[in-house]
């Protein structure tokens, strides 16, 4: 089978069953395992002398790490590829994490921050309602490139052993790939190349969510948001997504109790926004969604005709 034709099976899998509590409340979700492994390595190596180059070491075993897995477990047929891809997929799950936020919203504003929480790493605590909506929508189109466009584009190019290098990279710059005192040198790898990984996946998700809105007029306005992201690769699906919902995304946040003056995002936009435009967010994830897998089995129709 081609991986092409994998990668649909997984999609519909991973849409249909998400990450089912039965299964891992008994087992660990190999996102888990390979955090494990990071946190370990962090913990053993970060500290002394040559922390950069430690931080490249790690890098090197997880990469190389993840590749042997991913080809031995490649060898064990299709019914497993379709499996492991659909497990280190994230659709269902996305959906639902920011959907739960909506519903949290609509209840009240301490059950939106509490599930908005759940999703960024920012402080909730204070937030008002159309934090928390933008909070929803950001980590939306950012995980939506992150952990459904970007694993497909990998297994698509490498099978499973590049989606295991994507997810292995990924995680540890989640982990490790903070600009502070701790991790500036030890996750300078990790952080590169994650960037470097997520390039063209970035810019794919912008232009499907662009695509499916009609806002191609905007481009220029969306490239000019994205470079002035603090990020290299969110800043794109985050444009996009602001302009398909008509909404102003990012701009000041708090971390740790300090403020943070971020630019905005489509800042001429409504600020004042809240449950309903993270429902719309919800929907525009699965159009993306269905057209991926569209794109995806048009490509397996054209290899069977060649």
């Amino acid at each position: 089978m081609s991986t092409a034709f994998l990668l649909v099976c997984a999609l519909c899998l991973d849409a249909a069953l998400g990450e089912p509590d039965w299964l891992w409340s008994r087992v660990k979700h190999p996102a888990v395992m390979i955090g494990n492994v990071i946190g370990a390595l962090d913990k053993r190596l970060n500290h002394g002398a040559q922390r950069r180059l430690k931080g490249v070491g790690v890098v090197v075993l997880l990469v190389v790490g993840a590749l042997g897995i991913g080809w031995g477990l490649s060898l064990l047929g299709s019914v497993v590829q379709i499996i492991a891809c659909a497990i280190l997929l994230a659709q269902k799950s996305l959906v639902a994490h920011v959907r739960a936020v909506a519903d949290g919203l609509r209840v009240s504003l301490p059950e939106g921050r509490a599930q908005v929480a759940m999703i960024v790493s920012r402080d909730t605590r204070d937030m008002t309602q159309a934090q928390v909506a933008r909070s929803a929508i950001e980590s939306a189109a950012e995980n939506l490139s992150d952990g459904v466009i970007a694993p497909a584009f990998w297994f698509l190019i490498g099978g499973l052993p590049g989606l295991l290098v994507y997810k292995a990279v990924n995680t540890a710059d989640s982990m490790i790939g903070y600009r502070t005192d701790k991790y500036r040198d030890f996750g300078w790898a990790a952080a590169r190349l994650d960037d470097l990984l997520n390039l063209i996946p970035a810019r794919l998700t912008c232009m499907m969510i662009v695509a499916l809105s009609g806002q191609w007029a905007r481009w220029s306005e969306m490239v000019a948001d994205a470079h002035r992201h603090i990020s290299p690769n969110a800043g794109w699906p985050e444009a996009a997504m602001a302009r398909a919902l008509n909404v102003a995304l990012a701009g000041p946040r708090s971390y740790d109790g300090q403020l943070r003056d971020l630019a905005w995002v489509n800042g001429d936009a409504p600020r004042d926004i809240g449950a309903s435009e993270v429902f719309r967010a919800c929907d525009m994830l699965w159009r993306v969604w269905g057209l991926a897998l569209g794109l995806v089995s048009v490509w397996v129709g054209f290899s069977f005709i060649l």
